[in-house]
């Protein structure tokens, strides 16, 4: 019972990034900038795909998602480290406030990881079966798999916060990180994490092996099927649409991998900050530059929406 009094009674702090306030305020200054322009970026994609009938296919409706995702992502983790950042980690968060940020935390994150096995595929199917792609991907089915990474990384989020929160917590409670990631958290139990621990390489498998492993076959048939393609004019641009998949792909998978794919007592806490940045504030804000360097469709779609909008 004193426990239990004791773990609801808990008030975890922010390690900050450094001693000195000036450091402190330069590092919010620039989370501040990746984190504004994640949400302009992503909102633009968003509202540009819902805006251009010409861009209502598979693959922008499933990009629409993915900067759909992003903003809610990013915004679970920069508000709350934006304050810490300049109040010097002193403002706490409650025991139920970091088990509600480590939930929608790996609730988005695992359902953008596994949406971007989604676009894999829709990719593959595109450039392997041009002439049934629209038979294939039917909107039904791309609804039913958009619904599907939300409702997987649903459950898999829940099992796993109800697990790490359900151990007593005691003594130390200052969390070496900036939000409440599952490895800094675990760290201050005091019980047997045996259990989570197990249940976290579960999840990292599902969310991070299982899609890339996928992302990769999928990538050497659609190679394979490029290589096909007689004009140079369709390699370029078939390779083209893929490319920016591809970049956001390693960015994302080659960081969380870093982190969650390991054993945990190997895990390195200043490295875990450090390597957390790019997945939390770094690739949110690229994502949207990705694609809309690489895509000429967007980029045009873009124009029209900003010249009709102007015309009004």
């Amino acid at each position: 019972m004193g426990d239990e009094n004791q773990t609801a009674e808990i008030q975890f702090h922010f390690y900050p990034f450094s001693p000195i306030l000036e450091v402190q305020i330069f590092i919010f200054v620039i989370f501040l900038l990746l984190y504004i322009g994640s949400l302009v970026g992503n909102a633009t994609i968003f509202l540009t795909v819902w805006a251009e009938h010409s861009l209502h296919t598979p693959m922008y409706f499933f990009l629409a998602n993915l900067a759909f995702l992003e903003i809610f992502y990013s915004s679970t983790v920069a508000p709350l480290a934006l304050v810490n950042l300049l109040t010097m980690g002193r403002i706490p968060i409650s025991f139920t406030g970091c088990g509600t940020q480590m939930f929608f935390f790996i609730f988005l994150g695992s359902a953008d990881c596994i949406l971007l096995g989604i676009m894999a595929y829709d990719r593959f199917v595109a450039i392997r079966d041009p002439l049934r792609y629209t038979l294939i991907m039917r909107w039904q089915l791309c609804a039913q798999l958009s619904v599907g990474a939300l409702v997987l990384g649903f459950i898999l989020a829940l099992l796993l916060t109800v697990l790490i929160f359900n151990l007593p917590f005691c003594g130390h409670n200052v969390i070496t990180h900036f939000y409440c990631d599952v490895l800094p958290v675990l760290r201050l139990a005091c019980g047997d994490t045996r259990t989570p621990e197990a249940m976290i390489f579960i999840v990292s498998v599902i969310i991070l092996t299982i899609p890339f492993s996928l992302i990769s076959v999928s990538y050497i048939f659609i190679v394979a099927a490029i290589l096909k393609i007689r004009s140079a004019e369709g390699r370029h641009k078939a390779f083209s649409t893929c490319s920016s998949h591809v970049t956001v792909v390693l960015l994302q998978y080659g960081c969380c991998s870093l982190i969650y794919l390991r054993p945990s007592s190997s895990y390195n806490p200043e490295m875990g900050r450090v390597v957390s940045v790019v997945y939390t504030f770094v690739t949110p804000f690229l994502n949207p530059l990705i694609y809309s360097m690489r895509n000429k469709e967007l980029k045009d779609a873009l124009n029209k929406v900003v010249k009709r909008h102007l015309l009004y």
